[in-house]
């Protein structure tokens, strides 16, 4: 397995090549898994995407690199103590500093003289090709979908040039990956939206869940929805409402920052009972944070956003293929039960690709049996279960009833305590529902010999799948994990059971005040012996992981 770190300014081509590689490496059979850091700035800064790819699959990044592509010095700074003694730091000779490990070529001079000075970094892409050992079948094809038909030629001239001026350094490794799709986060939810039947996308541009807009619009006319860029994200949140209420399969998404807003029309989507799924890609906070970076600091707010109490389910995304299905899962539960989905993403997953795939379309279930209209319509009856009746309005003979303030079963507006109670119970009771029917336990990783339990949600999987692989490597059998997808409810019955078997619980998360490990103590008693905390921004690694744990370094 190797790691390839492509470094320097913004403007400088680090997502052409990068997107450039992936597809080249795809080609070769390699399982790619690709992570991008960047900063909120149009021109110059410090940007760099870190690829790694192999013959089996890939969970997480690592920053043990095998070769650094460095277009500024401040890449070769920053990045040269991360890097193997036999890597290698490609680099235009202007910029070298002098390190041993440095392969100096004349970029900037090669590309110029080609014609084009901005492809001085495709030289260097091609000499890192012919350092791992890789051949360069399918490069037109690969540049006619990543760069427009002028520059094409002088493009793959240049990466030649770079190919023929090293030798290898490192063998081709012998995968089967190269059917697999190279996708982000972003474009797995909105794919799985899309296969659930989405029909309406309302949100205003926050980074990081722009993608997921820009997936969806690109798609829409083939898919026959609505891409609405609304002028805030209140308007957002209540467009999909409006869309949902008129029958209409509707999602937003945002980050903290713009869920925030979205709050109150929260607790509209809750009293009306309308169908609502919305996802926060998350960034760190509070205010505008860092809006390019990670953190999984949004977790409690989910659970518990909009005045009152109302039912909604969290979820949390756990990987690429994760991405899909979940999204789709939670479209077709919001229908189902009539009430908000939350979905919690974050940068790390959404700006990353990876190698996954196909996606099986068997089996999804995306529409529920149509509603029978009983007379009077009391679109609020009160049921066993906690749902009731849903007409779409314009759809049969009855009136169908919506307000913001509490209503009887008919959905007219009420100030009598015994209705109240009657109506808040109802609602609550979809909860126990879900629980009983469609609530997921987290994922167990490792063996039943363990005595140290790691807990994470969402994104930390790869990264703790990873550090549990680790740690057994020297002590086998002791380590194993449980991941949380489902996150409200808290499913407890396989925690109660693994953590019980434990005498070591640790806690991983990407935020300051271990979140999960609150909710968890809250929602059962259970206390964590320690946790591992990363908020820089930074996706935590499995090495980090690992690392920590075997220093005692927790908190």
């Amino acid at each position: 397995m190797y790691n390839l770190l492509i470094g320097g300014a913004a403007g400088q081509g680090i997502d052409t090549s990068t997107a450039i590689l992936e597809q080249l490496l795809k080609r070769a059979g390699y399982f790619v898994y690709t992570i991008r850091d960047f900063m909120s700035r149009v021109r110059g800064g410090h940007n760099f995407s870190l690829i790694r790819f192999g013959p089996g699959v890939i969970r997480s990044h690592s920053l043990k690199l095998n070769g650094i592509i460095a277009l500024t010095n401040e890449t070769i700074e920053l990045h040269k103590d991360e890097l193997e003694e036999n890597g290698f730091i490609l680099c235009d000779k202007s910029i070298a500093a002098g390190d041993k490990r440095e392969l100096a070529l004349d970029t900037v001079g090669i590309a110029k003289d080609l014609g084009n000075a901005r492809a001085a970094g495709n030289v260097a892409l091609g000499a890192a090709l012919k350092l791992f050992g890789e051949k360069l079948d399918g490069l037109s094809e690969v540049l006619q979908k990543s760069m427009k038909t002028s520059i094409i030629d002088v493009n793959i001239k240049a990466i030649r040039a770079g190919y023929d001026a090293v030798e290898p350094r490192f063998k081709h490794l012998n995968g089967h990956f190269e059917n697999a799709m190279t996708i982000t986060g972003s474009r797995a939810q909105a794919f799985g939206a899309i296969a659930a039947g989405l029909k309406f996308y309302a949100a205003y541009p926050m980074s990081p869940s722009t993608p997921i807009m820009e997936a969806l619009a690109v798609a829409g006319d083939r898919a026959g929805l609505v891409v609405e860029q609304a002028e805030d994200e209140i308007a957002a949140v209540n467009m999909a409402i409006g869309a949902s209420y008129a029958g209409a399969r509707a999602m937003t998404g945002t980050s903290g920052g713009g869920f925030s807003l979205m709050v109150e029309g929260l607790g509209l989507a809750g009293i009306t009972e309308t169908p609502l799924v919305v996802t926060d890609v998350q960034r760190p906070g509070p205010a505008t944070g860092f809006p390019t970076r990670t953190e999984q600091g949004d977790l409690k707010f989910l659970i518990s956003a909009s005045q009152g109490e109302f039912p909604r389910m969290v979820m949390a995304l756990k990987n690429h293929t994760d991405a899909f299905y979940q999204t789709h899962r939670a479209l077709n539960l919001s229908e189902k039960y009539q009430m908000p989905v939350l979905i919690l993403s974050d940068q790390y997953l959404g700006d990353s690709s990876s190698s996954v795939g196909p996606f099986d379309l068997s089996g999804l279930i995306n529409d529920w049996p149509a509603e029978e209209a009983e007379t009077p319509y009391r679109r609020y009856r009160v049921t066993d279960s906690g749902i009731s009746p849903r007409l779409i309005p314009g759809k049969s003979d009855s009136l169908v009833l919506a307000d913001s303030d509490e209503h009887d079963e008919q959905g007219r507006i009420t100030e009598a305590a015994d209705v109240r109670i009657a109506m808040a119970d109802k609602r609550m009771r979809k909860l126990k529902l879900l629980e009983e029917e469609d609530l997921q336990e987290p994922e167990f990783i490792g063996s039943d010999t363990f005595d140290t339990l790691l807990l994470g949600f969402g994104s930390a999987w790869g990264p703790i799948y990873e550090a549990v692989e680790l740690l057994n490597n020297d002590s086998p059998g002791k380590y194993a994990a449980l991941v949380f997808g489902d996150m409200w409810p808290l499913p407890t019955k396989r925690l109660t059971e693994k953590t019980a078997a434990a005498r070591v619980l640790i806690n991983v998360e990407q935020n300051a005040t271990g979140q999960l490990a609150l909710l968890i103590r809250e929602q059962t008693g259970i206390t964590m012996t320690g946790n591992v905390l990363k908020y820089d921004g930074r996706q935590i690694s499995g090495e980090e992981i690992a690392e920590r744990i075997g220093k005692g370094d927790l908190s």
